[in-house]
């Protein structure tokens, strides 16, 4: 696009740029990101100010700036500079006539359904789904910007911190199918029931055209629920009989990964998947309801799920330290079914082994936040856990507490430094580790410096 191209579609003004001045990369909001091409957006954060590093951006190959003022070098000014970088992603989606967009929302499991989609779909043609979750007003056109000529699918995360956040960044990206994973007590301080949860998760299925197309857990009644709200046909996945997309005969290795039947109205096809996680079906099954509607090729949807690997950091990265340790990576993020999800795989991964479990604290789950921590603390003792470090605050140490009164050996810290030098001396090889927690803890860090000093 050129800048007078941009200017139009984000209702901005043209600063120290030629009008024909073309942008043919990506939209970059780090500047440290930015490649020749480029547009740089320049966001006003409580710590840096984008604005400040606009001159840097173009001398490393930066076209222009998306700017709330002008920076001395080729810009485009808006007055607010996320609204205009949202235009701007709606109209790249109106420009791309051949592109299908499938969008994927959820309380747990939209990363991974994602990326698993993301590799499903790359059979069938050029595909947009980036590693992460770029999920939120700043991601999602990030994640739009992608986009090629020749780009035939776009799988979009959708987040949802508020009511009508979905319903935001589904009028950005017009998906045509949507992907509903589950309600759970995610972000419950912020929507303050599940009810509100489940009308936020609502918004991307009632935001698809008739022509579109739904896909819905049936093993969550909630989401189940939703198909009343579709204009749309429906699509029900899960475990259940009533599923058209279901999984049956499920089987775990001993390493924690899952084989099933995939059952669906064009065939049966057994698929095995890399992903360790008996969890990671349900998902699975939502990538293939959703590439189902876009092929009848049942055996090549489950052939591609049987070689998808993880794409996405810290979500069940299984890797093993020089010292002979097993450290399971989960810690991307954590929610009370994601936690005792990660202890079960982490369970059957240990089988006669040690296992020691790093549990951070699970933010945002309002006022039944201590029960749900107390939950986790005993889910940790029926998984086998023997020694176990609690790390954060007070709901950190109701894990522990529970631990604790079941016997187990169990700690708890402050931080996840104090943790890794806990944790460090008391390992022996053959021990598997689970490091779990909310991301803010820290513990994904912890658990690739804990792959790096080698264990013990």
């Amino acid at each position: 696009m050129t800048l007078q191209d941009i200017g139009n579609a984000v209702g901005g003004a043209l600063h120290d740029a030629a009008p024909g001045r073309l942008v043919t990369g990506v939209a970059r909001y780090d500047s440290r990101l930015v490649g020749p091409g480029d547009l740089f957006v320049a966001f006003p954060g409580a710590r840096a100010d984008g604005h400040d590093f606009a001159e840097l951006a173009v001398t490393r190959g930066a076209a222009a700036v998306l700017a709330g003022r002008p920076v001395g070098v080729p810009a485009v000014v808006v007055d607010d500079v996320l609204a205009g970088f949202g235009r701007l992603a709606a109209t790249l989606i109106s420009r791309a006539t051949d592109l299908t967009v499938i969008g994927v929302t959820g309380s747990v499991g939209k990363t991974t359904t994602k990326d698993l989609l993301g590799q499903v779909l790359a059979r069938l043609g050029p595909t947009v789904a980036p590693p992460g979750n770029l999920n939120n007003e700043i991601g999602v056109p990030a994640t739009v910007s992608l986009i090629r000529p020749d780009t035939r699918y776009l799988v979009a995360e959708l987040g949802a911190r508020n009511l009508g956040d979905v319903a935001y960044l589904a009028r950005l990206v017009a998906p045509r199918i949507g992907v509903v994973t589950s309600v759970g007590v995610s972000h419950l301080s912020e929507f303050g029931s599940l009810e509100n949860t489940t009308a936020a998760k609502a918004e991307l299925v009632e935001a698809l055209p008739a022509g579109g197309h739904a896909v819905l857990n049936a093993d969550d009644p909630r989401v189940a629920a939703m198909a009343a709200r579709s204009s749309a046909p429906v699509t029900l996945f899960g475990t259940t009989t009533h599923a058209s997309v279901r999984a049956e005969h499920v089987t775990v290795d001993e390493a924690g990964r899952a084989s099933f039947r995939l059952c669906s109205p064009t065939g049966s096809v057994r698929v095995a998947l890399r992903l360790h996680g008996e969890h990671y079906v349900s998902n699975a099954l939502a990538a293939a309801s959703a590439a189902l509607t876009l092929t009848d090729d049942v055996a090549a949807v489950a052939d591609a799920l049987s070689h998808a690997d993880r794409v996405s950091g810290g979500r069940m990265h299984v890797r093993d330290t020089a010292g002979g340790v097993t450290v399971v990576d989960d810690a991307y993020n954590a929610s009370p079914a994601s936690a005792i999800a990660a202890l079960r795989t982490a369970a059957g991964l240990a089988r006669d082994r040690r296992l020691v479990a790093v549990l951070g604290q699970m933010n945002e789950l309002g006022p039944e936040s201590a029960g749900h921590h107390t939950a986790v603390g005993n889910a940790a003792v029926d998984a086998g856990v023997r020694y176990l470090i609690g790390v954060g605050n007070d709901d950190a140490g109701r894990i522990v507490a529970a631990a604790r009164e079941a016997g187990v050996e169990a700690e708890h810290v402050p931080d996840a430094a104090t943790a890794l030098a806990l944790l460090h001396p008391r390992l022996a090889p053959g021990d598997v580790v689970l490091m779990k927690g909310s991301n803010a803890v820290g513990l994904q860090a912890a658990a690739d410096r804990l792959i790096e000093q080698g264990g013990r």
